[in-house]
């Protein structure tokens, strides 16, 4: 049976898995399953879970907020902010829920948050830009 390597690295890890059977994940298009040869492949998974099976293993279970997909090579790399992985559905399920979705809502808060700090400081630079114009 053919295998393929994933590499897997986040804001401050990496990790390699040899012997890889099988991987599926999602995009935006939808659920998809990559095998070993398959060609060259580049997509931006959504928020989830994607699963993976080694030759002799079960399947792993492995709980992304997004990542950058590339297969080339017989070698599947995986760029994401984190990740948590695991061989229980249930607790990775509960962990991508739990975790991963309160990072999330942080982070999209801080966002939020410096786009209206952006739109201040953007509003009193025009105001400024106004007051210096009728001085001169």
């Amino acid at each position: 049976m053919n295998s393929f390597r994933i590499m897997l690295r986040d804001n401050s890890r990496s990790e390699t898995i040899d012997g890889v059977a099988s991987f599926v994940a999602e995009d935006a298009s939808g659920s998809f399953g990559l095998l070993a040869g398959h060609a060259r492949l580049m997509t931006s998974l959504v928020f989830g879970l994607a699963r993976f099976r080694t030759r002799t293993g079960p399947w792993q279970y492995l709980a992304m907020p997004g990542a950058i997909l590339l297969f080339e090579d017989n070698v599947l790399s995986l760029n994401t902010r984190r990740y948590l992985l695991g061989g229980d559905y249930e607790a990775m399920s509960s962990a991508l829920v739990e975790k991963l979705a309160l990072e999330e809502r942080s982070l999209n808060e801080m966002k939020r948050t410096l786009h209206q700090i952006e739109t201040h400081v953007l509003k009193q630079m025009l105001e400024m830009n106004k007051a210096a114009s009728t001085i001169l």
